[in-house]
């Protein structure tokens, strides 16, 4: 194997017989190049667009959340309360009330969702760092902070607090519909204290209120809940905090990750990250297979000193081991200096914004060990697998 992979050296990295065979061998090597730089690319572009897009939706969501098994809400009571306080790895909780509501601000309306929450929420969520106006909830269940999309579709400001209120309606209970409209609604009215600003889909969605305020707009009794929201410690056993909660609540509530809370999202990264992957993976098997080409053409221009080392003694294994060789240090060096050149782009990307989605913002991306490794084992492979069937042409009648 060291005579192979000396004389595979020699071909490699000596002029051919030829200045076609040179250049035949030029473009495989640049192909190489190309497709582990261009797989590169791809795979940290989507890495970085799907910590991107998961980082606004993360802002809400916390490690774990508690549901009704059935129905929309259900009871947390003090001794369950207590019990959670005991469980080993949660952090925090916070109680949620949530329900799809009708806003009305002077000749404004339009619909969204009141979240009622208490003063633990901000154990959860890092509220100061979404609020752009104004401040966070106090215990005042006569304020709410609305996202940037809802103040500016109701043209509501914080400045407006003691001048205007926000009404909030929400459907009575009931089967029946009553006679006089009015009294078909629950209303209450509230002052804005803030705007908080996280994406364009969640700006528009929520209104934050306290707990108390959403209890009476919902006619909810005390200790009833739509959600309740866990912060974990970092080190905490997801597997095992969920089904302690679950005993907690004696299987009545199910329970979701961040991850299962965005189950949609993730599918849909995935997939399209996938899509990419094999899109761009089929490109370089058609470059990498000129690699198979080149080999073959460095047959034939070698083919007398083919028979030379034949005639000195060398196996017919060992001259297909000295062209299979060949072809894989060419995709070795190759994929190794394809990965340098798409690391040098991604960091001239992140540091100067070659790329911009906005003016003022850059694609994300994001260079990871698994990229490299999906990478140089995609790429080597696909050579190897040429190189073998490129090397695998050479037959006795050849060399004889």
């Amino acid at each position: 194997m060291n005579f192979s992979y000396y004389i595979a050296k020699r071909y490699l990295f000596s002029s051919g017989g030829s200045n076609a065979i040179n250049i035949i061998t030029g473009i495989a090597a640049v192909g190489v190049v190309i497709g582990a730089m261009s797989l590169f690319l791809v795979l940290s572009g989507f890495s970085g667009l799907k910590d991107f897009s998961l980082q606004f939706s993360s802002y809400f969501d916390p490690d774990l959340k508690v549901f009704p098994s059935s129905g929309k809400t259900f009871a947390f009571t003090e001794t369950q309360q207590q019990q959670l306080e005991h469980i080993e790895g949660i952090a925090h909780f916070s109680e949620v009330i949530e329900e799809r509501v009708f806003l009305a601000f002077k000749d404004k309306q339009m619909t969204a969702h009141i979240k009622g929450v208490d003063t633990n929420y901000a154990q959860i969520v890092a509220t100061d760092s979404i609020i752009v106006y104004g401040n966070w909830l106090s215990q005042n269940n006569a304020h709410v902070v609305v996202g940037n999309g809802i103040s500016r579709e109701l043209s509501m400001g914080v400045e407006q607090v003691y001048s205007d209120l926000l009404n909030i309606y929400v459907p009575k209970p009931g089967k029946s519909i009553p006679k006089d409209p009015s009294k078909a609604f629950s209303k209450e009215t509230a002052a804005n204290v803030g705007v908080y600003s996280v994406s364009e889909d969640l700006d528009k969605k929520y209104v934050f209120a306290t707990i108390g305020l959403a209890r009476e707009l919902l006619s909810y009794p005390e200790h009833q809940l739509t959600h309740l929201e866990l912060k974990l410690t970092p080190n905490a056993d997801h597997a095992k905090v969920t089904t302690a909660v679950q005993k907690v609540f004696k299987e009545k509530v199910y329970v979701k990750n961040r991850m299962q809370l965005n189950d949609k999202l993730y599918k849909m990264l995935n997939t399209e990250n996938l899509i990419s992957y094999l899109v761009i993976t089929l490109i370089a098997v058609i470059a990498l297979f000129n690699v198979a080409g080149a080999i073959i053409m460095m047959v034939i221009d070698k083919k007398e000193n083919i028979k030379t080392l034949y005639n000195l003694g060398a196996s017919l294994q060992g001259i297909r081991n000295i062209f299979l060789l060949q072809g894989l240090l060419m995709t070795l060096l190759g994929t190794v200096l394809g990965l340098i050149l798409g690391s040098i782009v991604i960091l001239l990307q992140q540091h100067y914004g070659l790329l911009m989605i906005t003016p003022t913002l850059m694609y994300p991306t994001e260079i990871n060990l698994f990229n490299y490794i999906t990478v140089f084992f995609t790429i080597v492979t696909i050579g190897s697998i040429a190189s073998f069937l490129a090397s695998s042409s050479i037959r006795q009648k050849l060399i004889e």
